[in-house]
């Protein structure tokens, strides 16, 4: 079995979601405006939805179509789910938004500001109807923002990704194409599975290592984004990384923490500063089983530790496949 190219799994995404969007929405604004699928908007009006959110009960508009995203969480969600943000923030040290999703669908998107420290005038000055964020990012700020717009906050973000999605498809008014994402989630970490079954490489041991500016050298355990999706797909984790948190800083002398079946890093920052040349060229990084086995792989950090969403997962589990050679 031979892993699908991102280009190919995003249009059948993409498929699927026009397909669940186009039977059970309907579209509502002041002029008549397309989504990222080309459906035209609907003058009905649409009643407003009660979110319950981490921040309590929140009226926010049925089926908004100015929505603004401050982390990296909620932009996959809106994306996934046909909404291309009106303005959006994103990581400080990330220039630009995840390139798992292509140009075409980000190009218009606003900045507003990096995730944690958005830019309140900014986001005004796009006259959204909905905002979407977490406590985690913007509890501190949330009087400021719901007077902007109708705000919701889940609690956190990483590990409760899929419950996280499920309130912003409430929020978003997309519920029945969430149900189908969730369904086409499903169906493809089974086909994962038994294909790593198949070849006789399920089970592997998966260590998540990211470099972080500012932030040392980071592990990741079962309660982070990327660990929910290994175990989803039936991986080990190595020892030291099998505990039920998110993630924890180590120093460079306790690196053999990091070895693992197959090795995944990634590097948020500058790759100088981060410190991730000086670990890759550290004697103990050298002496790992899965460097010296050729079982290590850097991958993108805006989509291994961002991207925290459906559409970000299915391209995981793709290339999982491919670093196996499955």
């Amino acid at each position: 079995m031979h892993p699908i190219t991102r280009r190919t799994l995003l249009a059948g995404l993409t498929g699927l979601g026009g397909a669940a969007l186009a039977a059970c929405t309907t579209r509502q604004s002041a002029a008549p405006t397309t989504d990222g699928f080309g459906a035209s908007a609907s003058p009905t009006p649409v009643p407003p939805v009660t979110v319950n959110t981490a921040a309590g009960p929140m009226v926010v508009p049925g089926e908004p179509l100015r929505v603004v995203t401050l982390d990296t969480d909620v932009f996959d969600s809106a994306l996934t789910l046909g909404i291309t943000p009106i303005g959006a923030a994103r990581p400080a040290a990330d220039g630009h938004y995840p390139d798992y999703w292509p140009a075409s669908r980000v190009a218009a998107i606003a900045y507003v500001g990096p995730s944690g420290a958005p830019d309140l005038a900014a986001i005004r000055a796009l006259r959204p109807d909905l905002i979407l964020s977490n406590q985690m990012r913007d509890g501190d700020r949330y009087d400021a923002l719901r007077e902007l717009a109708p705000t919701v906050l889940t609690q956190t973000t990483g590990a409760p990704w899929k419950a996280n999605f499920q309130l912003h498809a409430q929020a978003l008014s997309r519920e029945a194409a969430a149900a189908a994402f969730v369904g086409s989630y499903q169906r493809h970490v089974t086909q994962v599975t038994q294909a790593l079954s198949a070849a006789k490489v399920s089970g592997r041991k998966v260590s998540l290592v990211r470099f972080v500016e500012g932030g040392g050298i980071r592990l990741f355990g079962k309660q982070s984004f990327p660990g929910v999706v290994l175990a989803d797909a039936g991986f080990g984790r190595p020892d030291a990384q099998n505990v039920d948190q998110s993630d924890f800083e180590i120093p460079l002398d306790q690196i053999g923490k990091a070895d693992g079946d197959l090795l995944l890093y990634a590097t948020y920052g500058d790759p100088g500063r981060a410190g991730t040349d000086a670990a890759l060229a550290s004697p103990g990084w050298q002496a790992l089983g899965a460097v010296r086995a050729h079982r290590a792989f850097p991958v993108d950090d805006q989509l291994w530790f961002q991207g925290i969403g459906y559409t970000g997962a299915n391209f995981m589990l793709d290339e999982l496949q491919r670093f196996l050679g499955v």
